[in-house]
């Protein structure tokens, strides 16, 4: 909405650039495009999904005016929703782990949300989420809804989270770079940007190829023994079932190591400017991967899912 007055930063949403990564490519056959999710308000693509969900949710009667809003999260999708709910006037209250990094928590609690923080499972790292944590979160998040009466935003069930994508962030790559996509890859969190967006993509060209990114301990998604679910990957990877991923649209699944993610975020920055966070570096580390093997000399889009300015207290940037 360049050159237009907003009458809210939830119209900032969408919309971001798709930058050809040129300098990380050099020496590979083939393209990576990356669309720039770090530069909505809230730093992250799930400001797409808080969006989507609350304005589906007021059509549909759902969500009443001046209703609590809870979710789970694990940073981004609460930050979206406390900046969509700041500025339509919804009171919310983000449920999240403390293995995630702390910066989100406050970022949240700055933007007037309430920050209900997790004890993670016995014998959890600190700083690495599996579906074990997270399962005490969902406790906890279902405890609130229940006392308070309530609107659950449910990433993880509502349509609204792959809406956003099909909607919105597919056809924006399909237009900023004339069609020429063959392959689209993405680190699974809740599942809503590889469904939304393969759906979409696929529905321009069915010949592209769309692959599933999961840690590399713990392919669950993929039928694989999970060798270790503490993996160093924040935001998705969870080992458990995701309600929205469409495994219809999956072409294969690719797995990505803690070292391999970390070492792509590092690069991304030196290389490109663009400064991400973990879940990002898996993004390019499989499209990398995939240039140098199965997928050589073609042109692969992702997401850069979040900055890493929410990742300082980690040793994602040490």
């Amino acid at each position: 909405m360049s050159g237009q007055l907003l009458s809210g930063v939830h119209q900032a949403i969408g919309n971001t650039p798709m930058v050809h990564l040129s300098r990380l490519t050099a020496g590979f056959e083939g393209t990576i495009y990356a669309k720039l999710e770090y530069l909505n308000p809230g730093f992250s693509k799930k400001d797409r999904i808080a969006l989507q969900i609350v304005e589906e949710a007021e059509r549909d009667g759902s969500l009443q005016p001046g209703q609590t809003v809870v979710e789970l999260t694990s940073g981004n999708t609460g930050t979206g929703l406390a900046i969509v709910c700041a500025v339509k006037g919804y009171p919310f209250i983000a449920v999240m782990s403390k293995g995630n990094s702390y910066e989100r928590a406050r970022m949240m609690m700055a933007l007037g949300a309430e920050v209900v923080l997790v004890d993670q499972a016995p014998g959890s790292v600190p700083g690495q989420v599996s579906g074990e944590s997270l399962a005490l979160v969902e406790a906890e998040a279902q405890r609130l809804v229940r006392e308070k009466g309530a609107f659950r935003a449910d990433q993880f069930e509502r349509l609204g989270n792959t809406h956003a994508h099909e909607y919105f962030t597919a056809m924006e790559m399909w237009e900023q770079t004339k069609g020429e996509i063959d392959v689209f890859v993405d680190f699974a969190g809740s599942g809503g940007t590889f469904a939304g967006c393969a759906k979409a993509l696929k529905r321009c060209n069915p010949a592209i190829r769309c692959y599933v990114i999961e840690p590399e301990s713990a392919p669950y998604l993929a039928g694989q023994p999970v060798r270790n679910p503490n993996h160093r990957i924040q935001g998705g990877g969870y080992s458990m079932k995701l309600p929205l991923l469409d495994r219809e649209v999956v072409t294969d699944y690719v797995t990505v190591s803690d070292e391999d993610a970390i070492g792509a975020a590092r690069e991304l920055a030196r290389k490109e400017g663009i400064f991400a966070g973990f879940s990002s570096g898996a993004n390019v580390a499989a499209a990398l991967r995939l240039l140098s093997e199965r997928e050589r000399g073609a042109r692969i889009a992702l997401t850069i899912n979040d900055s890493g300015l929410k990742y300082l207290s980690t040793d994602l940037y040490a």
